[in-house]
């Protein structure tokens, strides 16, 4: 009979792959079908394609994992694929962040119109050079995550004081790796991308405030986008704290005794992650939403007309 923990670890599973497939697919078949019209795809555009691709791979190795922790624990020992699998979390779930923050700059730098060097750099490859950006970035966060195969160790626990014999196998990460790791790959792109959070919501705060006191009589100007934008930026960088806060509970976990309750809400919270980053984009992207309403309403027209 399975606790209530593992219960909810294997709903949120099951859950997490029935919400996020069906939706990133349809993010996915939505940005081709622009490519099919010979449409150029924006900036946007190629961030939520790429999120739909890593984010659906994701999703597969959390549930995967999540199942195989609930189910089948003794298959978890095996050091190779232990190590297999949380190296190609870690490598998607970095790579997603860092997609994040790409995302976050291009609404910062298309919205603020900052004349600093730095901002005009940015901006320019941005938007010239995004998909080699997205590349070299993927490349990036491969080679930070692969080394993590060979730097998990085994530490054999004893489960009770009496017994020798009676021991339990945990896997962990070489702590310097696990540091450094996680600067790289989550740290420093939520850093980044809380303050293109804070330099957008501030520009647009000075922005309205002289609008609001302008005596000129004009009409003030439709700022529905930038709220979306920020919006969109805030709510993934909520997700991303998440992450943050469930790998904050696995260091903790290697000095102190938690109890699993906490880990397991926060692991839940991951498993559920990409389902609800997908509900962000939809927010985010009218055209995505025609595109969907439109081949659901053909395809429901076409089904009553037979």
């Amino acid at each position: 009979m399975l606790s209530p923990v593992f219960l909810s670890m294997l709903v949120c599973s099951v859950l997490g792959l029935g919400l996020a497939i069906p939706s990133y697919t349809c993010i996915v078949m939505g940005n081709l079908d622009i490519i099919r019209k010979k449409e150029k795809l924006s900036p946007t555009d190629v961030i939520f394609l790429a999120k739909g691709i890593v984010n659906i791979l994701l999703q597969c190795v959390l549930s995967l994992q999540g199942m195989i922790y609930v189910l089948y624990l003794e298959i978890l020992y095996i050091r190779s694929l232990y190590a297999f699998v949380n190296t190609s979390m870690y490598f998607l779930m970095y790579y997603s962040f860092w997609l994040t923050f790409w995302l976050s700059a291009h609404y910062c730098t298309s919205i603020t119109n900052l004349s600093y060097g730095f901002f005009m750099w940015l901006k320019r490859i941005v938007s010239n050079f995004l998909s080699q950006l997205l590349f070299l970035t993927a490349l990036g966060m491969f080679i930070l995550s692969v080394p993590g195969f060979w730097t998990v160790y085994a530490e054999s626990i004893q489960s009770s004081e009496n017994s020798t014999e009676d021991s339990v196998i945990r896997f962990h990460l070489s702590l310097p790796y696990f540091v450094a790791e996680n600067t790289l790959g989550c740290i420093l792109p939520f850093c980044l991308s809380l303050l293109c959070l804070v330099l957008t919501f501030s520009f647009l705060l000075r922005h309205v405030w002289r609008v609001k006191n302008n005596d000129s009589g004009s009409t003030r100007p439709n700022l529905q986008a930038h709220v979306t934008a920020l919006r969109t930026i805030f709510f993934l960088l909520l997700i991303f704290t998440f992450f943050c806060m469930s790998q904050v509970f696995t260091f903790l976990q290697k000095f102190t005794e938690i109890t699993l309750v906490i880990p397991a809400v926060i692991w839940n919270l991951r498993l559920l992650s990409p389902s609800v980053e997908a509900a962000v984009i939809f927010q985010a992207s009218n055209k995505l939403r025609r595109i969907i309403l439109r081949r659901f309403w053909t395809r429901s027209w076409r089904n009553t007309e037979t």
